[in-house]
């Protein structure tokens, strides 16, 4: 656990190859890749992501081997849905055959097979909660101080969510009004479509975020109790959403997927940076 770098999500349980495959094959690119070439080096900008057919893959960072990628695992999702430098490179330990993705192609591919975004955001959040662990057995949360939630969704995104869920229309919350209890289960996320909410672990507030970010959007992949509780800090308006809205929003609205993996990837990295 020296060195999170989460380069092989398929090493989790919750990577379903067939998921993957179904996604990568409906709109990927086939590359190949001579023994001892490099997919990508470390630094570069970069926006596709991987699906090894055949072969086998060396992840490295600063000369130091992190991981080796097989067939039927997929590498480099991360700089692709965060549209972020690499922080690794990816060289051929032998010959390679893969299908790629950019993030263009990703968002299209997920309209066709919206659980690989739920899996993939499932994986995410399965490393969130462990970086929350790690951070707080190592007292590196409490040097954290209060963020400010980014927006994750913009204007014309909100109103178009709020169009496709027509059926359930935004909840009011008055100031003061508790939202979730951490321990308690829940089935929603929130969209905070106007207003501003506390987030707290312990009684203490770690996170306030404003109109077009998100909260409790582990729900989205299981019932496991709250891991915060938050508050309406002022009178706002919050949109839930379901796992069964989640996919559905997929398929009609890719760019929502996108965003919302991208912001979950970023608060990844951002903890796993302040894990040091």
């Amino acid at each position: 656990m020296e060195d999170l770098d989460f380069t092989s999500p398929a090493r989790e349980a919750l990577y379903d190859p067939a998921i993957a495959q179904r996604c990568f094959e409906s709109l990927g690119k086939p590359e190949s890749v001579a023994e001892g070439q490099s997919f990508f080096s470390e630094g570069q900008a970069s926006d596709r992501m991987y699906l090894l057919v055949e072969g086998e893959v060396r992840v490295a960072r600063g000369g130091k081997a992190l991981d080796v990628i097989r067939a039927g695992e997929i590498f480099g999702e991360m700089a692709a849905i965060t549209r972020e430098r690499r922080t690794a490179s990816a060289v051929a330990k032998i010959s390679c055959r893969a299908l790629s993705l950019d993030t263009q192609q990703f968002e299209r591919a997920i309209e066709n097979a919206p659980e690989f975004a739920l899996m993939l955001m499932g994986i995410l959040i399965n490393r969130l909660r462990l970086m929350d662990a790690i951070l707080d057995r190592t007292g590196r949360r409490a040097e954290q101080g209060v963020r400010d939630g980014s927006r994750v969704f913009d204007k014309e995104l909100l109103d178009e969510l709020a169009g496709a869920l027509g059926q359930r229309s935004p909840q009011p919350f008055p100031a003061g009004r508790t939202i979730m209890n951490e321990g308690e289960k829940g089935g929603f996320m929130y969209v905070v479509i106007a207003g501003r909410v506390g987030v707290s672990i312990k009684s203490k507030i770690v996170e306030r975020i404003g109109p077009g970010g998100v909260f409790g959007e582990m729900a989205l992949f299981d019932l496991s109790p709250r891991a915060a509780s938050a508050t309406a800090e002022s009178d706002s308006s919050l949109l839930p959403i379901n796992r069964g809205d989640f996919l559905a929003l997929v398929k009609s609205k890719p760019a929502f997927g996108v965003a919302l993996l991208g912001a979950l990837a970023r608060r990844l990295g951002q903890m796993t940076a302040q894990k040091g």
